[in-house]
C-alpha cells in the first residue's frame, strides 16, 4: 500500500510539474517600447519627489508604453491631446498618442488592450484613440470618479469630465474591464493596485522577454523616488507609495526594469528604436 502512494505521489508531481511547463510556454514573452509623446519644460521636482528642493526643475517625459506579444498589441496609459492642456502647460515635442504609437509599428486600429494606470488628464485623456481595444482600469479608480469624486467632499483633481463620460460609454459597449484589485488580466501581464496616486492606481507587471518588467506610471515619477526611497509628491497616502515600490523590487530580478512614469532618463538608458520610442530591455 506504501509503495502505491509513493507512485501515485510521484505521478502527480510529474504532472504537476508537466502542467505548470506547458502553462509557462503558454505566457508569452513581450516585447515592451517606452514612447515619448511629449515634453512638459521646466517642471517642479518638488510637484514629483515629496520634499525636493523648491528650486529645481526638470523636462519631464510625457510617456505611454506599448507591449507586444502573444498576438496582442497592448497600450499602458494614453496620454493627453486636448487642446485646454496646451494653454497650462509649456508643452513641446508633442506628437498625438496614436500616432507616437504608429512610430513603433502599431496602428491605432490595431491595439487590442488600453491598461490605464489611473485616470488622470495626462495618462487616461487618449483612450478615445484606440478604437477597437478593450481597456482596463481598476474598479474603484472607475466607481470613484464616476460618482463619490464629483460630490461636495469629493477630490477629483486632474480629472477630466470628457475623459470619464468616454469610460462610461466604453463601459456599455462592453469595452471596460473593471479589475478588483491584484491580479492577471491577460496572459503574462498582472496589475497591481499602486500607491494611491489617485483613488486606486495601479501598475502593470509584464513578463518581458528581458525578464519581468514593471511600468509604475506615476506610482513612481522619477528613478529618484526608487533610488533614495522618496515617495512621489502627488499622492493620498505616502507610506502607501513607499510600500508600493517596496513591491515593485520584488517583481524584477534587476531594479533597472522598475520604469517610472515621466522620467527623461528613460529614453536615454534603453536601446532606440526610432525617434522617441525605446525598447526596455
Amino acid at each position: 500500500m506504501r509503495a502505491m502512494r509513493r507512485i501515485i505521489v510521484s505521478i502527480a508531481f510529474v504532472l504537476i510539474a508537466a502542467i505548470a511547463a506547458i502553462a509557462a510556454a503558454q505566457t508569452p514573452q513581450y516585447d515592451v517600447y517606452a514612447i515619448r509623446y511629449a515634453t512638459i519644460a521646466g517642471f517642479p521636482v518638488a510637484s514629483l519627489i515629496k520634499g525636493a528642493d523648491e528650486s529645481r526643475k526638470i523636462d519631464i517625459a510625457m510617456m505611454v508604453w506599448l507591449v507586444r506579444g502573444g498576438g496582442r498589441n497592448i497600450v499602458v496609459d494614453t496620454g493627453f491631446y486636448r487642446p485646454q492642456f496646451f494653454k497650462s502647460f509649456k508643452v513641446t515635442d508633442f506628437i498625438r498618442p496614436d500616432e507616437a504609437v504608429a512610430r513603433a509599428g502599431v496602428k491605432p486600429e490595431e491595439v487590442t488592450d488600453v491598461i490605464l494606470t489611473h485616470a488622470h488628464w495626462d495618462h487616461a485623456g487618449g483612450a478615445d484613440l484606440f478604437p477597437k481595444a478593450q481597456i482596463w482600469i481598476q474598479k474603484e479608480e472607475y466607481r470613484y470618479y464616476t460618482g463619490d469624486a464629483w460630490q461636495p467632499d469629493g477630490k477629483h483633481g486632474g480629472i477630466e469630465l470628457e475623459d470619464m463620460a468616454f469610460l462610461l460609454r466604453a463601459n456599455t459597449e462592453g469595452r471596460l474591464h473593471l479589475v478588483d484589485g491584484d491580479r492577471e488580466i491577460l496572459p503574462g501581464i498582472r496589475v497591481y493596485t499602486g500607491g494611491r496616486h489617485t483613488w486606486a492606481s495601479q501598475y502593470v507587471a509584464v513578463t518581458g522577454k528581458p525578464g519581468p518588467i514593471v511600468l509604475a506610471s506615476d506610482n513612481m515619477y522619477l528613478y529618484e523616488n526608487l533610488e533614495k526611497h522618496v515617495p512621489i509628491a502627488q499622492t493620498f497616502d505616502a507610506a502607501s507609495n513607499l510600500a508600493a515600490q517596496d513591491k515593485m523590487k520584488t517583481l524584477v530580478k534587476d531594479p533597472r526594469f522598475i520604469i517610472p512614469g515621466h522620467d527623461p532618463a528613460v529614453l536615454t538608458r534603453f536601446p532606440k528604436v526610432v525617434d522617441a520610442v525605446v525598447r526596455i530591455e
